[in-house]
């Protein structure tokens, strides 16, 4: 067998780095809660231009939006051992080359939205990545131990712009996706912050664990969690949702709430990290279940 020539492989590796600073897993995560707005915002079948090129644009804007948080973030990832091995924090792509990556992304998802979606949606979408990728990354995240509090409105915005590119509108429904999201956000990240949280203090950034410590941060996560199941009941009492959804709800919530309690009463880095990743399977089993319902409503 004959060895790649070292310009191919060179290349591939560049692409590879590039593509990482995307954040793709998150990215398909925004795209997933972003595809649930348009889905609960139509009575039938979302069209298919909205859909192909509304997905691919908040995407693209959620992709350069990424780019630009590992950019001014590549000291700090540089430091932690989970995020070390970006090839920002490695220096292994260059501060021009992943802004001009960044626009070109971001100009294209813009483009996208604009000319094939709708202005309001583009607008949103544009909000959204000035709200991560300036407000969120730049000014709150090194200022405050709230940061994600705050920033999570960012991160709660998909299923908003979602319902945008269908509707062409932002109404209540959309409004109540967004809250579910805003408040589901802290216990989730917590969770992670709290069993990572020798990782956040080489890293400096003022996390709920490093500045209030353990137990204040699962009390945190624990008041959140109820908070969290009452909005969760907002889809059935606006009439949004039927039973099968309410059912869902009441379940994945009580299990949430066991978790944190749990965490609250008796932590372990396991249980943070079990809890952490139950968090990830309740909200798409909770926007699953909320999808059902609205197609066959029970």
């Amino acid at each position: 067998m004959h060895a790649q020539p070292t310009t191919t492989v060179d290349l591939r590796r560049l692409v590879h780095d590039y593509f990482e600073l995307t954040k793709p897993r998150v990215t398909l995560l925004a795209a997933f809660c972003a595809l649930i707005g348009m889905l609960l915002a139509s009575d039938n079948w979302v069209p298919w231009r909205v859909l192909v090129f509304g997905l691919a644009g908040i995407s693209l804007l959620a992709g350069s939006g990424f780019t630009f948080n590992c950019l001014v973030e590549r000291s700090i990832d540089a430091r932690m051992a989970r995020t070390r091995a970006r090839a920002s924090a490695r220096g292994e792509v260059s501060i021009a080359g992943s802004l001009v990556f960044a626009g070109v992304l971001g100009g294209l998802g813009a483009w996208m939205l604009y000319a094939f979606v709708n202005p309001l949606t583009m607008w949103l979408t544009l909000a959204t990545f000035v709200g991560y990728a300036v407000i969120y990354t730049v000014v709150l995240k090194p200022a405050t131990p709230q940061n994600i509090v705050i920033g999570g409105a960012s991160g709660a915005m998909p299923p908003v712009l979602g319902w945008a590119a269908v509707a062409n509108e932002v109404s209540a429904p959309a409004l109540v996706l967004f809250l579910i999201i805003f408040v589901w956000t802290p216990p989730h990240f917590w969770a992670l912050a709290l069993y990572r949280v020798e990782d956040y203090k080489l890293s400096g950034l003022p996390m709920l664990p490093v500045t209030h410590g353990s137990q204040f941060t699962r009390l945190n996560i624990l008041l959140y969690t109820f908070l969290l199941l009452a909005t969760t009941l907002l889809p059935f009492l606006i009439g949004m949702s039927g039973l099968l959804y309410l059912v869902s709800a009441l379940i994945l919530g009580g299990v949430f709430l066991g978790y944190a309690w749990r965490l609250w009463r008796h932590y372990t880095d396991a249980l943070s990290r079990r809890t952490f990743g139950y968090s990830i399977f309740y909200l798409a089993a909770l926007f699953g279940a909320l999808l059902v319902d609205h197609y066959f409503r029970f």
